[in-house]
């Protein structure tokens, strides 16, 4: 009956459903742990790897603890370290420093790698598998359990959130994304310093291949009136270029310049990304591959040239700027990203498999809590924006974003412009 009573209750007494398929109730095993990181890199990703290792420490059942290098093709190659022997200083280290510590892979497994990965794991005595990513990373963690149960392999496996699209479903918001966005933030806010002083359109491509979030934190940057940035644009809405060109004319007209967020993955409305029609490469999971260029920068500069009277246009492509930077920590987002990691260890002694999601609790003090969720409904498939973020011109976003992200990014610089009194011709 206790065991039943956990299933329905979850960690720390949160309620989530009780599912077969990734909540099977599993008795107490022992045996070694592995865990890697996959996709993109954050800033904050290491604390979830720290998070793990240092709770895995409190479990007798958990003997060694294994770090795969460059995910699972690691595994495959059997290039692992040994994180048990690392010092505590050199973890704290590890945890505090943006990137992924113990490198990172962009691979889909196929039933041969599962094949391959087992035979890797059973030969280390591996019974628990952590990895740490997004959607496809998810996707990946679904694949190896499932493969595991038909090969009845008893492996507990478990996905642990990161992404700075902050586009996981069943999630608030993600362990990454308030690094970056506050990355976002300071960088537009610097760009509308630089625009203000030499005022011409300045146009800001950022991550988000499917979700707006991370180009939506872009108006944080906004401290006063005629701040920008004046336009954003997100892949929830269809991208039209002549009503593109029509709006940054119309701000230019009004204040003199114009500085705009659009986010890498902004489509047209018949859905194809605007970048896909320069770039036509994928990677394992399927994606068009949207960053490591500037050829959607110089296209919306091209044509606000070609179809305005402004000469004065420049953009720049934040690219993985926004992954990695050092000294820029929201610190809500590190102390979340470490908890992540510890309660994806807690929940393997209790249930098979599962991904742990960030929840908000209600109420306007920022408060979230943690609960496992079934590895299929965050695998792959991404969250987006919310219609009630997002104005109803799709050019910028809503007060109800800005309640939304603030907490998660913390306090942002501030910065101070003249008044601008006018002195009476003499």
């Amino acid at each position: 009956m206790a065991d039943f009573f956990f299933l329905i209750f979850g960690i720390n007494n949160t309620l989530f459903i009780n599912d077969t398929e990734d909540y099977m109730k599993t008795s107490a095993v022992t045996g070694n742990m592995l865990i890697a990181q996959s996709g993109g890199p954050s800033m904050v990703i290491n604390q979830s790897l720290v998070g793990a290792i240092t709770e895995a420490k409190k479990h007798k059942n958990i003997k060694n603890i294994y770090g795969s290098l460059h995910g699972i093709k690691g595994i495959l190659s059997e290039n692992m370290i040994d994180l048990r022997k690392e010092s505590t200083a050199t973890l704290e280290a590890v945890a505090n420093t943006p990137s992924s510590g113990l490198g990172s892979v962009r691979k889909k497994p196929s039933a041969e790698d599962c094949t391959k990965i087992f035979a890797v794991l059973k030969k280390y005595n591996v019974r628990f598998f952590f990895y740490i990513g997004g959607n496809d990373s998810a996707e990946t963690v679904h694949i190896i359990s499932e493969e595991a149960k038909k090969s009845s392999f008893d492996l507990r496996c478990f996905h642990i959130p990161k992404t700075i699209d902050n586009d996981l479903r069943e999630n608030d918001h993600t362990p990454g994304f308030g690094s970056a966005a506050k990355f976002v933030a300071m960088a537009v806010m610097g760009d509308d310093l630089d625009n203000r002083a030499l005022p011409g359109v300045k146009i800001d491509v950022i991550m988000g291949r499917n979700a707006g979030f991370l180009t939506a934190a872009s108006a944080l940057a906004r401290q006063y009136p005629d701040a920008g940035p004046h336009l954003i644009y997100l892949p929830e809405k269809p991208f039209n270029i002549n009503k593109f060109v029509g709006a940054v004319k119309k701000t230019v007209d009004r204040l003199g310049r114009c500085v705009v967020a659009v986010s890498e993955g902004i489509a047209d409305e018949t859905g194809v990304p605007i970048i896909s029609k320069f770039n036509n490469e994928t990677d394992s999971h399927g994606n068009v591959q949207l960053s490591g260029t500037g050829a959607l920068g110089d296209l919306l500069a091209g044509e606000i040239k070609k179809k305005s009277d402004i000469s004065r246009v420049r953009a720049d492509t934040f690219g993985y700027l926004q992954r990695s930077f050092p000294a820029i920590l929201s610190k809500e987002d590190a102390k979340e990203a470490r908890l992540v990691g510890k309660e994806a260890v807690k929940a393997a002694m209790k249930i098979t498999s599962g991904s742990i999601a960030i929840r908000r609790k209600p109420g306007k003090k920022y408060q979230v809590y943690f609960e496992p969720v079934p590895l299929k409904n965050v695998a792959k498939e991404t969250k987006h924006m919310p219609d009630e973020f997002i104005n109803e011109d799709w050019n910028n976003v809503t007060q109800a974003f800005i309640d939304y992200v603030r907490p998660i990014v913390g306090e942002l610089p501030k910065v101070g412009v003249f008044k601008a009194v006018k002195v009476k011709k003499a």
